[in-house]
């Protein structure tokens, strides 16, 4: 005898303690995999629950969805075909196969809302399926409401202001690791010649301090390590009185200045303001 559909879904919501936001049959497979596997997924929250069928009230894997990085269509819609994303994840790389465009355009339109916690520009959903997801994004910030990001801490007096004279590099060699005031991954290099170093020599690190094209800042390079391999990033470094604040994407907060490994944040601040938990140059 089969369980009802409304004590599955009561039985469901209890498991993951999530809100339903968008649900379907659809189709997945890892990357290294060869043949797509059938399921009926829910998205609840920024996760997708994946179960054997709609009768299933325990999920058999799941996806956290937060951790996505990009999610990329591999061929242009057709009405009558299946539809194919790529989802890369931190740790791996997941395709979801949904039978037409109509189905995949709104696994899109929610995925991409709940994990950016805004609606996607172009979408080509009906008027009443844009009310729907609205709502969606409406309980979603709710549930996680976007963290507030901080001001810009003011400059600190004993800096020269942004319009006096320009940045005055060091040498271009490796600084002595004998100075206190400049840490050892600080070179004198062009964002291109940081990358070029870190790319020629992954051994020697993934990180480079270097000066920034703006006056009397500085850059970080970054050689970060993907699933579908390395990847360069430079961000900013700004002086302030506690320290050294890196921009970012949306607020974080680390207990000291460390190479950046995940975009969490319009600027890294020290939770501690000691001397001991600040980046010195």
């Amino acid at each position: 005898m089969s369980v009802p559909t409304r004590v599955v879904h009561k039985r469901r919501a209890t498991v993951t303690d999530l809100p339903l936001y968008y649900s379907g049959h659809l189709l997945k497979k890892l990357s290294k995999e060869k043949d797509f596997k059938k399921y009926y997924g829910e998205l609840r929250g920024a996760t997708l629950f994946l179960y054997k069928d709609d009768t299933q009230d325990t999920y058999t894997e799941k996806l956290d969805l937060e951790k996505l990085t990009s999610m990329e269509l591999d061929s242009p819609y057709q009405r009558k075909a299946p539809t194919i994303f790529t989802l890369t994840l931190h740790t791996e790389v997941v395709q979801l196969k949904m039978d037409n465009s109509d189905t995949g355009e709104e696994w899109r339109g929610y995925i991409l809302t709940v994990v950016k916690k805004k609606i996607p520009s172009k979408l080509q959903l009906l008027p009443g399926q844009m009310l729907l997801l609205q709502e969606a994004l409406d309980q979603e910030r709710k549930r996680k409401p976007p963290i507030a990001r901080p001001p810009l801490p003011p400059r600190p007096s004993f800096l020269p202001s942004p319009s006096a004279s320009p940045f005055r590099p060091l040498p271009k060699e490796k600084p002595s690791h004998n100075s206190p005031d400049i840490p050892a991954c600080f070179y004198s290099v062009t964002r291109q010649e940081a990358e070029q170093m870190l790319e020629a020599n992954p051994e020697n690190g993934g990180i480079i301090l270097r000066p920034s094209t703006l006056a009397n800042n500085y850059a970080l390079t970054l050689r970060q390590l993907t699933p579908s391999g390395p990847v360069m990033k430079n961000y900013r470094v700004a002086s302030t009185n506690s320290g050294f604040v890196i921009e970012l994407d949306t607020a974080n907060k680390v207990e000291l200045l460390q190479p950046p490994t995940k975009e969490e944040g319009e600027y890294v601040i020290p939770d501690d303001p000691s001397p001991d938990h600040n980046l010195r140059l």
